[in-house]
């Protein structure tokens, strides 16, 4: 079998975590989280500390597996090395049927939505849908044809995004302290939170949650990247670090350009803090910069989306393992397994749009559900097996990486299940069964996910085994 060369750096690895978690969510989390705590700014601040201490806590413990397992892709290689084969096969499985393609799909809406505003297009417009086609399809394309490409159009578009948060997070802060706006934000609360600060902060934790999602795409290229043991650890922690100080000061910036009660309006938010910062065109420049933040992240989750059945047929499983584990002799790219991606995102990108954007409610019913971020509920508790096992095995290890890290690690991950189960499956019920109706979104993505599972079990079952396992 045809193996991938390495032929990325450190600098483009780092942005592959920065670029996949920072989207379109930076912008506009803000007013998100301003209203779960009723305007409270340092309860805000608190909120996008705590959610960015777990994603620093979970990449450094897969930080520490990075030196010490490499083969193929990343978080797979743990699973593999930590649960065994067949864990990582299912593990693999999921994550190129329902995790990378969920969020690639979304993201390709997204970044179509976002070009709409420019032009007032609505969100379920045809045009809205048809460009998103376009966007999946040119990400593929860019990383089908040349790798290499895709990881420099990732680390292009992670410097561009990062661009105006740099600039808010500076001049807006500047410019709030000089006119007071940021001083009054942190001295007044605007309104007060049901349930007191407690409920008020946890609310805005789950409001931050899946701001930070995506990190864990960087491990995709492990086997193409230069010195993987050295420069996977360093991406993870430094990727992590930076985005968290970046959501934070970006917060920080935007209080200063606009009051609260202007930043909680549904009808201003961040665009009008922008447009006081920097006048009407910061309107404009805003879009186009969330245009370019949502094609990077897209571009970083197509990386994860195209590799994903490569990383199962390197292992001699699943469906077809020869012709899924080719890899391009001219761009040393896994063409059929991109193919497959492809694929599964365009179908990920149908029930996307008839679960959740289809005129006269969805097409599918009790399973209309949020593909972009039920899939946390699996990802998170797929990892807590890794931990519990790497804290068995592992008997080499000091105190902190055996037991103190990884426990950490645990704990933050049964923290994001449950923040996503609460988000999507208790509040939603609330809110329907006060009308006399029941939703219970999360059970029947379950059931999806199982279905999809099965799917995979019959291939493990029925298909052919590599010849050195019975």
């Amino acid at each position: 079998m045809e193996k991938l060369t390495r032929k990325y750096g450190l600098l483009t690895a780092i942005c592959m975590v920065v670029g996949t978690v920072i989207g379109s969510g930076v912008f506009f989390k803000a007013q998100n989280v301003l209203n779960a705590t009723g305007g409270n700014m340092p309860l805000g601040i608190a909120a996008w500390v705590i959610t960015g201490l777990i994603m620093i806590i979970c990449s450094a413990q897969f930080a520490v597996m990075a030196t010490k397992y490499e083969k193929v892709s990343g978080v797979v290689d743990y699973a593999e090395a930590t649960c065994g084969k067949n864990y990582a096969y299912y593990l693999a499985w999921f994550m190129v049927n329902i995790y990378y393609p969920g969020m690639t799909s979304v993201l390709a809406w997204v970044s179509a939505r976002y070009f709409g505003v420019i032009f007032g297009w609505s969100l379920d417009s045809a045009q809205v849908l048809a460009l998103s086609g376009f966007f999946l399809v040119m990400s593929y394309t860019v990383n089908a044809l040349s790798p290499k490409l895709a990881g420099k159009f990732q680390v292009s578009a992670t410097i561009i995004k990062l661009i105006p948060i740099a600039l808010m997070a500076i001049i807006g802060t500047i410019y709030g302290l000089v006119n007071g706006t940021l001083t009054y934000n942190f001295a007044h609360i605007v309104t007060e939170v049901s349930g007191g600060t407690s409920a008020g902060l946890f609310a805005a934790v789950v409001a931050t949650v899946f701001a930070y999602e995506g990190w864990i795409v960087a491990t995709s290229i492990n086997a193409e990247l230069n010195n993987p043991k050295r420069n996977l650890p360093l991406a993870l922690v430094i990727g992590a670090f930076i985005v968290v100080v970046a959501y934070v000061l970006y917060y920080i910036g935007v209080a200063g350009g606009a009051t609260s009660v202007d930043l909680m309006d549904p009808a201003k938010g961040a665009p009008f803090a922008f447009s006081n910062v920097f006048g009407n065109v910061g309107g404009v420049l805003l879009n186009i910069c969330i245009v370019i933040s949502c094609l990077g992240t897209l571009n970083g989750l197509m990386v994860g989306a195209t590799r994903g059945m490569y990383a199962i047929s390197a292992r001699g499983r699943g469906p077809a393992p020869k012709m899924f584990g080719q890899v391009d002799k001219a761009t040393n790219m896994t063409t059929n397994s991109a193919i497959w991606g492809l694929f599964v995102c365009a179908a990920w990108l149908l029930y996307f749009y008839g679960a959740n954007l289809a005129p006269n409610g969805g097409w599918f019913g009790l399973f209309n559900f949020d593909s972009s971020e039920l899939p946390i509920v699996t990802i998170y508790a797929m990892y807590i097996p890794m931990f519990i096992v790497w804290m068995k095995k592992e008997k080499d290890l000091g105190v902190f990486k055996r037991f103190i890290l990884p426990i950490a690690s645990l704990v933050a991950c049964a923290f994001m299940v449950f923040a996503a189960v609460y988000a999507h499956g208790i509040t939603p019920y609330l809110a329907a069964a006060e009308e006399g109706a029941f939703s219970f979104p999360v059970l029947f993505y379950l059931i999806l996910f199982a279905v999809i599972m099965f799917a995979g079990f019959l291939f493990n079952k029925f298909g052919k085994k590599p010849e050195n396992e019975e």
